[in-house]
């Protein structure tokens, strides 16, 4: 039987109104977040053992590998070495062509300029090989940091040829081709200028590193961000001695082309182990066994 309610007149109303209130949902549980492809840092490490002939014989199919990316990528560089010589000719400043001293020179600079290209585009390919020969002697945490450091390490490297290749190399042989060009004919050979260019464009692609060597050493504890804030003066007096070394000249302005950049990245490899490297990686104990 439904009980009437009293009837509330019009302004005279309760002082309290009843009020549902909805039932709390239990918090779902959500898993640590884990990349796809990637070891597990929580996971117990495996190390598989494996022969000396098991190891050569793993290096020999990496080697392999790389042997056919470069030659797969060296089919490309046969096509892109003549708009890149004609590049080189005209940032050289070398108007009527490079001077050629053996009769060899042209076909000879012609299809090092396609190795070159084909080492280039097969890079990600032989750097991925080294690293894929490296992870199975390393812990779960070490395998998760390298894979993630590589695309870094490759993009970095990139930065620095890209670098050395269209501002740095283009801006130093303009400078060494105007200076006492009154005395001096500019002409020089095809040979000298590939050189000059590949040295630096490498020296610079491994000065790039730079950041990521201070966040690994940051993370591994060796040294903390303060401490490389401290070394900041001997760190350029090192920067300075690197890019007279890079530099394949001895002149102050093609030094400060490489030297700028690289104290620019210092400062942002300070940086970057500020903000990541807070947690440095658990070290190797004595017992051959990794602290956790």
């Amino acid at each position: 039987m439904n009980a009437e309610l009293p009837q509330q007149q019009p302004g005279n109303l309760p002082a309290t109104v009843p009020t549902r209130l909805p039932k709390r949902l239990p918090t779902p549980h959500v898993p640590k977040p884990h990349l796809p492809h990637l070891p597990d840092p929580d996971a117990p490490d495996v190390f598989e053992e494996m022969t000396l002939i098991e190891h050569l014989e793993e290096l020999r199919d990496r080697i392999i590998k790389s042997v056919l990316a470069i030659g797969v990528a060296f089919i490309a560089g046969v096509f892109l070495a003549s708009p890149l010589l004609k590049r080189l000719q005209e940032e050289s400043g070398a108007a009527t062509g490079f001077d050629v001293v053996s009769p060899t020179d042209p076909i000879t600079i012609y299809f090092k300029i396609a190795l070159y290209i084909a080492i280039g585009l097969a890079l990600p390919v032989l750097l991925w090989q080294v690293v894929g020969f490296l992870l199975p002697g390393l812990t779960g945490k070490e395998k998760r940091f390298l894979i993630l450091s590589m695309p870094f390490v490759i993009l970095l490297f990139l930065a620095g040829v890209a670098y050395g290749f269209f501002f740095a190399a283009p801006r130093a042989l303009q400078f060494l081709a105007s200076f006492m060009s009154d005395i001096y004919e500019w002409s020089p050979e095809g040979q000298e200028v590939i050189s000059f260019y590949l040295t630096l464009m490498v020296g610079l692609g491994l000065a790039f590193q730079l950041p990521v060597v201070m966040f690994i050493l940051a993370k591994l504890g060796a040294v903390t961000p303060k401490k490389m804030a401290g070394f900041r003066k001997y760190a350029v007096i090192a920067i300075l001695i690197v890019s007279a070394i890079i530099t394949p000249s001895t002149d102050p302005f093609n030094m400060g082309i490489v030297a700028v950049p690289l104290l620019l990245l210092y400062e942002g490899g300070i940086l970057v182990a500020r903000v990541f490297a807070s947690r440095p990686l658990s070290p190797v104990v004595g017992s051959g066994q990794r602290q956790t």
